[in-house]
């Protein structure tokens, strides 16, 4: 088997391994690697695992980050909750690593972060902090809904006696989330990605993404970003606007999502990654989703501890606070400036 470097022709071969290979998700498509570079304009290096008959036996897509506060490193993928090395055997996983090593050396990374979701088992670091929280959805939303919790049902239905209303759509919905999205990310203390983030992903995903917003009237109230794959709806991104959060609409708009993946045939939802026992993580588990163990696996130069570039390092306190009292629209112009490089 060799390695090489993947470049437009070998969409098409790519598409079809990750599709028939166990533990992929759409994330290990070449595609992203053309939303990555439209949208931030990141250094990527997409490798591909061969056999002596050029079958494509393995993938991983890595892209480098690079900031005066956290340095040079490398993520598979950033921006996402999923992505690593995907192949069919342990010599091709093994293979795809060491050459990811062997250009983060040559560029100068300080180290690489695998989100993977299976264990590696080759001894590098992993940290386990993360969980995906799934739902098994049932054909019959009908059967879905009654398996709530009576305040869940409760909040649904109040929320369509309060004569909201949501709608399932794809660009034409693209200014609204993105209007909730840059809000709620200010108040989170968060960069916000750019608007043609999202519009890039729908582009070249077209037939895999929707955008779900409820309304109140004609007043958009929440959002949510669906991705789907294989038998699994995701939900990576979604957002209310909290002065309204009395009318529940955060709610209608999660059972609008369950119950499009549960007519469309899908068999999982996925509600993102949270971490064991934090509110996003009770949110999650109250619709009946069970944590899937996630597996972050690191290399680092020089054998230097894990780095923990995330919101809860409580060296980043004050950068968030200070970020939240910015006006909202300094926060659209300066965001995607910076978290081009946040993982």
């Amino acid at each position: 088997m060799n390695i090489r470097a993947a470049n437009s022709e070998d969409i098409n071969n790519i598409s079809t391994f990750i599709a028939q290979t166990n533990h992929s998700t759409l994330y290990h498509d070449y595609l992203w690697m053309d939303v990555i570079k439209k949208t931030f304009g990141n250094k990527y290096y997409y490798l591909i695992c061969e056999d002596i008959g050029n079958k494509i036996r393995g993938v991983l897509p890595l892209v480098q980050l690079n900031s005066l506060l956290f340095g040079n490193f490398m993520v598979s993928l950033p921006y996402f909750n999923y992505g690593g090395v995907c192949a069919e055997n342990r010599d091709a996983r093994d293979m795809l690593v060491n050459a990811g090593i062997d250009i983060a050396e040559r560029v100068g990374a300080k180290h690489i972060e695998f989100r993977q979701q299976e264990l590696l088992e080759n001894g590098m670091p992993v940290k386990t902090k993360k969980v995906s929280m799934r739902l098994s959805l049932s054909q019959d939303p009908m059967e879905l809904m009654n398996s709530f919790p009576s305040k869940l049902r409760s909040q649904i239905r109040g929320a369509v006696k309060k004569e909201l209303s949501a709608k399932i759509g794809k660009h034409d919905e693209l200014n609204n989330f993105y209007k909730i999205f840059s809000i709620n990310m200010k108040n989170l203390g968060t960069p916000v990605y750019p608007k043609n983030f999202f519009k890039n992903i729908l582009d070249n995903f077209y037939k895999n993404t929707w955008i779900t917003t409820v309304y109140l009237k004609n007043i958009p109230l929440a959002s949510g970003f669906l991705i789907a794959y294989k038998d699994i709806v995701e939900i990576p991104w979604a957002s209310s606007i909290i002065e309204y959060n009395s009318l529940s609409p955060n709610m209608l708009l999660y059972w609008t999502c369950l119950q499009f993946a549960c007519e469309n045939g899908y068999s999982v939802f996925d509600f993102g990654r949270s971490t064991m026992g934090e509110s996003t993580y009770k949110f999650k588990k109250q619709w009946g989703a069970k944590p899937v163990q996630l597996n972050w696996h690191y290399w680092v130069r020089d054998n230097m501890p894990i780095p923990d570039i995330s919101p809860a390092n409580s060296r980043y306190q004050l950068a968030i606070k200070m970020w939240k009292k910015l006006p909202l629209p300094v926060t659209r112009v300066l965001g995607p400036r910076i978290v081009k490089n946040l993982p």
